[in-house]
């Protein structure tokens, strides 16, 4: 498709004493005050002026299963806003050997009591097998300390209940890392641009989320051979559960909802006859009392893609909407975060590539602080409800050839 924007020296020297933030909000009446035609299409990019902030707070972690390679972005995004990684426990030799390559400074525990039995640690992560995670997180609240789960942090009805009675008897926190949201610079700016009220009300949200089984780097879980847990839903949760949480909390987050239903839900082994219970296909129609919903999930990634899965992201509103292409724009380019907003004035891309990620210091804040700044603890147990419902509901679908 054939595009010209708008001449980027030229915009930027109408701009220049507005300062890229106040650009990137993009307010239509700021636009027609600066002359930009409507239907022009502007490239910019959001710049940062807080990457070399050093963490206002410092906590100690430790990691207490590594089953899925997802603790490493969570680690991660701890040690950003200050947490120091003390001690790990993992339960799979390889896992466990990668992790110690990775960090050799952490001391390795035998036993997850060493964790859970040491008061210096605050903070317990976790990417345990997925159906383990709750009742570990269990035992960390009760322990006097907070709790990161990797995603599906919850995999039951009775697991939730569970957690939730322990979250008001202890005070403590339990996190999921939805790490599409969270950790996603350009998700992170649609979330900015829609509290501005860059595009209105939000109306509905559409996720399409493919992914990959075996994928060349990276840790997002398929480097290597999947684990036998994977291919299991009793043990991995289901699609809709699994893969599915991430979807789900952007669309509470995004619509502002606090009350939801699954409207219907279907699952599909389509080209994995040799794993009969493994689902590969799955969608699902969401109602919240503030907007709708509606998720796609499969693990069909071609490898001409380039990366594990070209995650898109569609927010309308009623003044506008917002694209997220998270982690390719295909057959442009390989570069992420990429944002599209378009609104009654002028289309825009916006390169979020620079953006800071706010979720690990405000995290470790709330740690410190016993807030809950980076993640809304009912919104996050709330995804977690919708999404076992789904699951246990769902359609199971059978395709002909």
């Amino acid at each position: 498709m054939n595009r010209r924007p708008l001449d980027r020296r030229d915009f930027l020297r109408q701009t220049s004493s507005i300062g890229s933030m106040a650009i990137m909000a993009g307010l239509a009446q700021g636009s027609i005050a600066l002359g930009v035609p409507a239907g022009s299409l502007i490239e910019d990019a959001v710049q940062s002026d807080t990457s070399s902030e050093s963490p206002k707070y410092h906590i100690k972690f430790a990691v207490c299963g590594m089953s899925h390679d997802h603790i490493y972005g969570m680690v991660g995004a701890v040690q950003r806003g200050g947490g120091e990684l003390v001690a790990a426990w993992g339960g799979e030799d390889d896992k466990l050997a990668a992790f110690t390559k990775r960090f050799p400074s952490v001391g390795i525990v035998k036993t997850q009591e060493e964790i859970l039995d040491d008061p210096s640690i605050q903070l317990v992560l976790s990417s345990q097998i997925a159906n383990e995670r709750a009742p570990l997180g269990i035992r960390v609240l009760r322990s006097g300390k907070d709790y990161l789960s990797d995603k599906p942090g919850i995999t039951t009805l009775e697991q939730l209940a569970e957690v939730r009675k322990t979250i008001a008897a202890t005070k403590r926190t339990y996190a999921i890392m939805y790490s599409e949201r969270l950790e996603v610079k350009a998700a992170v700016y649609a979330g900015k641009l829609i509290q501005q009220g860059a595009i209105g009300k939000v109306i509905q949200t559409i996720n399409i989320a493919p992914h990959q089984i075996i994928q060349g780097h990276g840790d997002a879980g398929g480097g290597a051979n999947r684990p036998e847990w994977f291919w299991n839903p009793d043990q991995y949760g289901g699609i809709l559960c699994d893969i599915g949480s991430h979807q789900v909390d952007q669309f509470l987050y995004y619509t502002g909802s606090t009350q939801a239903e699954v409207v219907e839900s279907q699952i599909a082994n389509v080209r994995h006859p040799d794993r009969p219970h493994f689902q590969d296909f799955g969608d699902m129609v969401l109602r919240g009392d503030r907007g709708l919903g509606y998720v796609r999930l499969d693990w069909f990634t071609p490898d001409g893609l380039g990366t594990w899965g070209d995650g898109r992201l569609f927010i309308l509103g009623t003044d506008g909407y917002i694209e997220v292409r998270k982690y390719t724009d295909v057959a442009v380019k390989h570069q992420g975060n990429n944002l599209f907003l378009v609104d009654k004035n002028q289309a825009r891309y916006i390169d979020c590539n620079q953006m800071p990620l706010p979720f690990g210091p405000e995290f470790v804040a709330d740690i410190v602080n016993r807030t809950h700044t980076a993640q809304d603890q009912e919104q996050c147990l709330l995804a977690a409800e919708i999404v076992i419902k789904a699951q246990r509901n769902a359609k199971v679908v059978t395709l002909k050839e």
